[in-house]
């Protein structure tokens, strides 16, 4: 089993910068692939970032390609978004995900594991 909890989401206008975290307790997450997702009002859940630790292969969205940056920090069973350039647009509550199998997936159905959510907020 494992518990993920999400933090630093807040208001930021655009072109600012945010990191999110997500700590993970419960299991080691050295060999589970972890994803970020996020779901703006009235709209589906969508993947942003993933990344596979053991390989250190990271995946993105091509809407956050060379603005947002996923990396782990194995020590302290912590994933980050680190979210650069922000857009009006970026605006949604962001969700950590972690699936059992190392394989990478943009489906919100094949990860096993969800933290409550943290909101972030763009102006413009």
């Amino acid at each position: 089993q494992v518990q993920l909890a999400e933090s630093g989401g807040g208001l930021v206008q655009a072109g600012g910068s945010l990191r999110l975290s997500c700590a993970a307790s419960g299991r080691s997450f050295s060999d589970t692939y972890m994803g970020w997702f996020r779901q703006a009002p009235g709209k589906e859940r969508v993947f942003v970032a993933g990344i596979v630790r053991s390989f250190g292969t990271r995946y993105y969205a091509d809407s956050v390609k060379g603005r947002f940056t996923i990396f782990t920090d194995n020590a302290k069973n912590t994933v980050y978004l680190q979210m650069d350039s922000l857009k009006p647009e970026d605006t949604a509550v962001y969700f950590c995900a972690a699936r059992r199998f190392l394989g990478h997936s943009t489906r919100d159905r094949d990860y096993d594991y969800w933290g409550p959510g943290t909101q972030v907020t763009v102006s413009s």
